[in-house]
Order: structure tokens, then sequence, then C-alpha cells
């Protein structure tokens, strides 16, 4: 590696951002290629190539040495310029990375593969019915790799690269995803759109060309899936000699399977004062749109509202909107043209007309959006999902961060019902569900719900702690089997020591500690270690016993009523105390338990 990336700012970003919107332009028709979901209408590659160059021009106009600037002005202008389900949604990974990089002049390693998880939650909230085996999987791959390879290294190209791999092998398996793309023996297109990027985003920080070989970086790249099977999926290289030989893969669906036919798309421009308007409502106006059409996806501020739709009567769709304010940006495609002209052979089956005007201000808040597939019934369950016990907001969007499905609220003086664990893996549509408890006294409900889900394999890890919990979730591994699963996500509970502070309710003795009405008790893997009426003293008392090795790494997740300064304090005490030792603090948010320790 020519190059040491320990930090990432703006001007860094921006050559990433131009190099990635270079290299997604030479490949768009390889992207169009592979495109078949939602519809076989082929402009995958050219709607992410097209939105992706509108957010590089709007960075190039505007450049910032400024990493939180620089992203701001890219999301802004990605958002503008966003095309198709698969721009909008890269418009909104990007947008969440924004935020999270926000106020940063530069970011570290782990600061960058934050900011990628956080473009990941962003994009799945602006989709209303997430559909795996699209590009929403590779990024979440990808992005759940970056974050646990930061803590490795503080390369941020060696965490580009591990994200990449990662990425790579989510691709490779969205064929099983989504029946659609099997049957034609296609990834997905968005996904590989996705991969391109990143390809980009490593050869600029490795200082090499965008379009050398990725195989030439990583040996785990140039391994073709297809290789001496005509009918499995291959990679977008592999693809278009493929099409030459044989007709482009659309050619295998037929215009009949698209219900809606009209690819339509807008920004709603909302008055300052509703004067003859409707109030805009987000929910209210998502359902009313739904019945236009399907694929929808709606994304809101105060002042502009984005909406994709595919629609059999886009004029019906703009009338209602127009209810609510002036339209801009519009673009309506006929997706069955496209589909025939692709089918005949023909080129520039994408090209457009859309109207188009400045708008002032640009999205900025967070807000939810709709997305409904056009082939629902295509859908098929997931190979694995996984419940999590846990209370508090904090620790819940931990464990959606890092992959669990469902997160069911209860834990000590909460523990939920035999009768809720089984709603909640009813809740996850895979072929195998795994239940952790995350408290011993949840253990055995969760083992009765398993004996009650007959349609599905229910597995249930032990874990007695939240840090167990967590570590058995980033033990998981999409591509492994399910028993080798189960053993990882058991032997990953013994991999951390887990500490809870809490305070007593009575006068007792219990494990050789004498504990007064009112003091802080610190418990040690569920054996109370150390009491005493300050918290901070409990805190260093048990820490001290926790800590084994100061190299190790110490995750602190705070509860609700914990002050910032206290949490300050005792994190300013450890760094004095223990020089080595890695620090993380997360808001858990948890009840009854003022800290949550974990050691690994």
């Amino acid at each position: 590696m020519s190059k040491r990336f320990n930090s990432l700012n703006g001007s860094d970003f921006l050559r990433m951002i131009v190099a990635a919107a270079d290299g997604l332009k030479e490949r768009a028709k390889q992207v169009n290629a592979l495109n078949v979901f939602p519809v076989p209408d082929g402009d995958t590659g050219t709607n992410m190539s097209m939105t992706l160059s509108a957010g590089a021009d709007e960075l190039l106009k505007k450049p910032s040495g400024h990493l939180g600037k620089a992203a701001e002005t890219l999301a802004r202008g990605l958002l503008m310029g966003a095309r198709g389900n698969s721009g909008v949604i890269l418009s909104q990974l990007f947008r969440g990375f924004a935020k999270s990089v926000h106020d940063a002049a530069e970011v570290d390693a782990a600061g960058f593969a934050a900011a990628l998880q956080s473009g990941v939650d962003t994009a799945y909230k602006a989709v209303a019915k997430p559909v795996e085996g699209t590009i929403l999987t590779v990024a979440r791959e990808a992005a759940r790799q970056a974050v646990l390879y930061a803590k490795r290294t503080q390369d941020i190209a060696e965490v580009m690269r591990e994200a990449l791999a990662k990425g790579c092998e989510a691709l490779n398996r969205t064929p099983d995803m989504l029946p659609v793309l099997k049957q034609v023996g296609v990834v997905d297109a968005g996904g590989q759109g996705l991969i391109y990027i990143y390809e980009s985003f490593l050869s600029a920080l490795l200082e090499m060309p965008a379009a050398e070989p990725l195989s030439s970086v990583h040996p785990a790249f140039g391994q073709s899936s297809a290789a001496g099977n005509a009918n499995s999926p291959v990679a977008a290289t592999d693809l278009a000699a493929r099409a030459h030989a044989a007709g482009p893969v659309q050619a295998q669906l037929a215009a009949e399977q698209i219900e809606h036919g009209y690819c339509t798309e807008f920004i709603i421009v909302l008055p300052d004062r509703p004067e003859g308007r409707r109030t805009f409502h987000e929910t209210t106006f998502r359902e009313e749109m739904g019945r236009f059409g399907d694929s929808l996806l709606v994304v809101a501020d105060e002042q502009l509202v984005k909406v994709h739709i595919h629609s059999e009567q886009p004029g019906d769709v703009m009338n209602y909107a127009m209810k609510y304010g002036e339209l801009t940006r519009i673009k309506i495609e006929n997706m069955r043209e496209q589909h025939a002209q692709i089918v005949r052979g023909g080129e520039d089956s994408h090209a457009v007309s859309p109207t188009e005007a400045n708008v002032p201000g640009a999205l900025e808040s967070g807000s939810d959006a709709g997305h409904s597939p056009s082939t629902p019934e295509q859908a098929q369950p997931a190979r694995f999902g996984i419940v999590a016990v846990a209370s508090g907001d904090g620790l819940a969007d931990i464990f959606k961060s890092i992959g669990v499905d469902v997160v069911l609220h209860g834990g000590q003086t909460m523990n939920p019902s035999t009768e809720n664990i089984v709603e909640a893996v009813r809740n996850v549509s895979a072929e195998t569900v795994y239940v952790l408890p995350n408290n011993s006294n949840i253990i055995l409900a969760a083992r009765q719900a398993q004996e009650l889900v007959e349609d599905r394999r229910v597995v249930v890890i032990p874990s007695k702690t939240i840090p167990q919990g967590i570590a058995a979730a980033l033990a998981f591994q999409e591509h492994a089997d399910a028993e080798s699963n189960a053993q990882a996500m058991q032997s990953a509970l013994d991999s951390v020591r887990s500490g809870q502070v809490t305070y007593a309710v009575r006068d007792t003795q219990m494990d050789g500690v004498t504990i007064r009405k009112g003091d802080f008790i610190g418990m040690l893997d569920n054996r109370i270690a150390v009491s005493d009426r300050s918290l901070a003293e409990t805190c260093r008392k048990l820490l001290a016993e926790m800590i084994e090795d100061d190299e190790n790494v110490l995750s602190i997740y705070s509860g609700e009523g914990v002050s910032e300064r206290d949490t300050e304090e005792l994190v300013r005490y450890l760094r004095e105390r223990y020089p080595n030792l890695e620090v993380e603090v997360h808001f858990g948010g948890q009840p009854v338990y003022a800290y949550i320790f974990s050691v690994e």
C-alpha cells in the first residue's frame, strides 16, 4: 500500500467521490445489463451514475477541506439529482454519512466506518419495506465489516478494503435472496453499482487508477461465481460478454410483469404558508400516494419533498401532489418501452427530457420514507434472522446497527413472556432465527418459545448479559451455515466480561458482600462483586476486577438518568489509570442499570 490514511478530510473525500463518479459512468451499461428488479427496465446503472454525477458536480462547485461541509454539499447534490429507486437510496446512504460527520473537519478510521453505518441506517429508514438481496444488503454488510475492522486498524484504506470484500461477498449472495435474480442468473444491479463506487473509493485511497481490476488489490476478488455454469449468477464484467452472445437478461422477463409502467419522479416545493394548499403531513401523504402505484419513496423536510413512484397514471400522481405545492425536477419514463428497446437491442433507451428548475434549499433533517417493491410476491425468507431482548432506546439502536432484525423490549424487572418471544420470532422472515435473551431470567422463556414455533428453526443462544448478546451478534456471519453460526455465537459468550452497576432496594448480604439499602452494587458476570455509597467508587472498584490487561477494549453503556459529567469523569479516570485501555462510550438508555460494562 503506497500510503496510509489515518484521517480523511474534505479534500480526500472529494477525490474519492470524483473517482467514483467517473468509474461508475464508465460502467453504467454493465450495471444496466444486470437490472431486473424491481422492474426489468435496465436503467439502474444510468440512474446511479447520473445521481452520483449530480452530487460530484455540486461538490466540485463548492469544494471544502472540512469533511462535514463537503459531505453536506454532496448529500444536497445527490438528493436534488437522485433518479430511480437506486439513485434515491444512494442519496440516502450519503445523507446518513453526512449527518454522521457533520461537525468533523476530518475523521479517523472509526469515524469513517461509523459514517458508513449511519448511511445504512438512514437508507433503511427511507424504505418502508426493505427487500433483502438489493443495494441495501450490500451496503449493510460492507458497513458492518467496516465498523468491526476499524477496531483493528487506524488505516482508512484497510477499512475500505475489508468493507469492499464483505460487500462483494454479500453481492454474490443476492441471487439466493431474490428469486428473480436467480431466475435470470445475475447479481443485484444496485448492489453491483455500489461495489463499483466502493472500488473507486479504495482505488483513490491507494492512489491507483480507478479502473484497475479489483483482483490486483485483494486476492478474494477476481473469482467468478459463474465459472462453468451459464445459469449461475455472474458479475457485471462477465455479463457484458454473455449479453452479446445470448441477448440481454431482461429478455427473459416479459413486459407484462411490469404492473405499473411509468417511473415518475419529481420534487414538491412546499409553500411557506399553505394558503390554497393542503398542509403537508408525511405519513398521510405517503399513504395517499401509495394508492397510485408501488416502489414508492418519499423523502421530506420542511421545504422539499422528493417523490419516486412507479404508477400507471402519472398524471393522477402529479395532480394529487400539486395540492401540496409547486412541482419541479419532473421526470417520467415508460418502463415497458425501455424494456422493449432493450429486448430489441436498442441503444440509449434511458434518454429522458426531465423538466427541471433551480430549487432553493436542500433536505437536511432526518425523515422516514416509503418503498413498496413491485414484486413482493417474489420475496422469500432470508436464511437467517436475529431477535434480541434489550431495554433502552440506545441499546436497541446498537443491536439494530449490528444486524439484529427485531429488538424485543425487556430485561431485568421486565421479562418478556414466551408469547412475546414467539411473536418476535414470527416477525422475522427467515429460515433460521437466533434468539439472544441477554438475561438469565429470560433464557427459559426463550427455550419455551423455541418449542412453540414450528414453521422455522429457532436457536436460543443463552446470553445472560447485554455485552454477551452484542458479542454473539457480532460473531454471526451471513455466509456461514446455521450450525457454524450457532457455535460461533455460543463461543462468543465467553469472549467478554460483563459488568453492571445498579442500586440496592434493601439491606442484605450476598456473595460475601454486605449491602445497605441505597448502595450502588457492582455485578461481575451476574455475581455481586462490590458495593459502595458512591456511584463513581462502585464503578472504579468493579472495573478494577474486570480489567485484567490494560490493553483490552472497554465498552461503556450509560443508562437513563446518568449525567454526562459522571461519564466524562469516569472516562478521564480510566485513561489516567489505564493508559493503554481502549475506551468506547455508548448511550444505552437502559433502566435499572446506571452502567453496563463490557471488557474484551
